[in-house]
């Protein structure tokens, strides 16, 4: 009897063993790639831009009040933005996220707080001092579970990449450098910084091109105009463009425009002074012809199949099943209650945990090994066929 083909390896489109995902950790993420992510997850651009801001409001306020330094606050916006673009907004509240990313960001960063602790001090910020309660309460319980349990979630998303940028250092050097009034450029400049994270630009450019545009519009939006970083001086210097810089400072514009009030900038200057700076860089991007964004990429998606077949393995949203929100609407952290219904998404865009159906995940960092590797396994599943021609004598009929 002829064997049968199992479901599996139909479902594979290859006999054996699923030859496992790859997933290559991406240090930058350019503008074509973000707005693909938020098409996938169905979300609209005002709801996103609504909860991306409440979510990095949340970690700036959590961990002042936890005296974490500046450099948490950079990776935990930055694990954030990356989690949001995989995971639809409908499957996590945006707290849970928020205090994930910033639980994972402790980690990174040697700052160690316990999950019990963040949520502790989110509860208290709403509390008087007589009030206030202690990590070790039992309502930190459920959701101190919750937020374990979306660390692995968190650093999938982020591809395992443990790499962090602080361009707070190198723009206090820049505004030294220029010889600009500390007091008012250089920690207007610094607040941009922290501004920036509120945006998607810290995923796009480098430390140098974040530094850069801080400095740049702090001098324009205090008339201490900083002539050299305007004209491009030292660009070569620090491997950027005025494109790169022009898009990263209409970015921060774009946040202050219609977001002032969410910004710490924004509060200390009215909307005109905002505005007058955004048409004097709109004729100097149409006279240089400049585009709006840079660095837009071509390339397939990061999580392939090693070997046959590459696949996304990023499932569309709406097709999910939703799940009920982890997230109290009680300010308070009361009735806190794990999903049910809801499974975790994994790195591939399969429900459940990863590796049990379509295979394991790895993660890297380096593409060429990930085509390499790729190129050396599809060897292994690739089907070869050889048609061979047979004379049969027939016999003849009396």
């Amino acid at each position: 009897m002829a064997p049968v083909e199992s479901k599996d390896e139909k479902e594979n489109g290859h006999v054996g063993p699923h030859p496992s995902f790859i997933q290559v950790a991406q240090l930058y993420v350019f503008e074509q790639e973000l707005q693909k992510c938020m098409a996938r997850t169905g979300v609209t651009e005002a709801k996103e831009d609504n909860i991306r801001l409440q979510g990095i409001a949340w970690i700036d306020s959590v961990r002042k009040a936890l005296h974490l330094p500046v450099r948490t606050y950079n990776t935990a916006a930055v694990y954030y933005h990356k989690f949001r673009l995989v995971h639809a907004d409908h499957e996590y509240g945006y707290i849970d996220a928020a205090a994930a990313a910033l639980f994972t960001a402790c980690k990174v960063e040697d700052t160690l707080k316990k999950s019990k602790e963040i949520l502790c001090a989110s509860y208290n910020l709403k509390l008087s001092q007589a009030e206030q309660v202690t990590p070790d309460d039992a309502m930190f319980e459920a959701p101190s579970k919750s937020i374990i349990g979306l660390e692995r979630l968190m650093l999938e998303a982020s591809g395992f990449d443990f790499r962090s940028r602080y361009p707070q250092k190198l723009l206090l050097k820049l505004a030294k450098h220029h010889d600009v009034d500390q007091d008012l450029v250089g920690k207007t400049a610094y607040d941009m910084s922290l501004d920036s994270y509120r945006t998607f630009a810290p995923l796009k450019q480098t430390t140098q091109t974040l530094a850069i545009a801080c400095v740049e519009l702090s001098g324009r939006l205090l008339l201490q105009n900083v002539k050299d970083l305007e004209a491009g001086k030292y660009y070569p210097k620090w491997h950027t463009s005025r494109a790169e810089v022009m898009e990263t400072l209409l970015d921060l514009l774009d946040l202050y425009t219609h977001h002032r009030t969410s910004t710490i900038v924004g509060e200390d200057h009215a909307l005109n002074e905002f505005i007058d700076i955004r048409i004097a860089l709109n004729k100097e991007a149409s006279s240089s012809n400049l585009p709006r964004y840079t660095n837009h990429l071509k390339r397939k998606a990061t999580a392939t199949t090693n070997g046959v077949k590459p696949t996304n393995g990023i499932k569309d949203s709406k097709s999910s099943n939703k799940s009920s929100p982890i997230s109290p609407r009680d300010p308070h952290l009361k009735d806190i209650k794990s999903p049910t219904t809801g499974i975790p998404t994994t790195a591939t865009g399969v429900k459940g945990r990863a590796g049990l159906k379509d295979g394991t995940v790895r993660f890297m960092l380096d593409a060429e090994r990930e085509l390499d590797e790729k190129r050396e396994v599809e060897r292994y599943f690739k089907i070869e066929e050889e048609e061979y021609e047979v004379e049969v004598e027939r016999e003849r009929r009396r």
